[in-house]
Parts: structure tokens; sequence; C-alpha cells
């Protein structure tokens, strides 16, 4: 396993896990979150205090992944999400923009072809 991806990993493990702590130690400062829709969370307190509501809205949201494909500083997921909110269950993709051993941006794609072509794995 790469080293981008052990960071990549260790951040979903984080938000399985919903330490707080751990999400908030893999951000860098300038850390960036955007959801499926686009909208945007910018700055680690920032995150750290949206990751915090997330999971006390949806207790039981976790995230099976693995590395579809690691290249320079970007680490591509795919995997589902589970959650018995329905629009949070299902197949998703995730990648991640790793800065030194930090996570610079997490971002969350809808698993869809366009998506998958974008995110440079067609499969």
């Amino acid at each position: 396993m790469r080293h981008d991806d052990a960071i990549a990993l260790r951040f979903n493990d984080a938000i399985n896990a919903r330490d707080v702590a751990a999400l908030e130690a893999l951000m860098t400062a300038e850390h960036r979150f955007v959801d499926s829709e686009g909208q945007v969370t910018t700055g680690r307190d920032a995150s750290v205090a949206a990751w915090s509501g997330f999971f006390e809205t949806f207790p039981d949201y976790r995230n099976d992944l693995k590395v579809a494909l690691c290249e320079a500083d970007i680490v591509v997921l795919r995997g589902r999400s589970h959650c018995s909110v329905a629009e949070l269950d299902g197949p998703a993709l995730w990648s991640a923009r790793i800065e030194g051993e930090q996570v610079a941006e997490w971002r969350v794609h809808n698993d869809t072809l366009g998506h998958r072509r974008m995110l440079g794995i067609d499969f």
C-alpha cells in the first residue's frame, strides 16, 4: 500500500469510528470537504464542526471502500456508504488530496460512469 493510500484509508477509518479528534489530526489547516452536491466546507475548524454535527445527525453512517487509484497526490476510492437514511446509503466514490501526512481535501462523488471517467477509473 502506498503512503497516500494509507492516509486516505486512515481518514475513512476515523469517519467510521466517528473519531473527530483523529479526523482533525489528519486535516490540513485549510482542509476542504466537498459533498456530492458540491457544497464546500473550508478550514479545519469548520470541517471539524461539520463532522461533529454529521455524526450526531447520522450516528449509523459508515463507509466500506477500497482504493481504486492513487496518482500523484490524489487517492480515488470506490465503495458504499451505509446509513439508515436512504439518501446516504449506497454506492459512492471519494477522492482525497493528500499533502504530506494530511488530507487537504475529501470529496464525495456520486458513483456514475461520468464521475468514474472523470476520476480515471472507467470500470
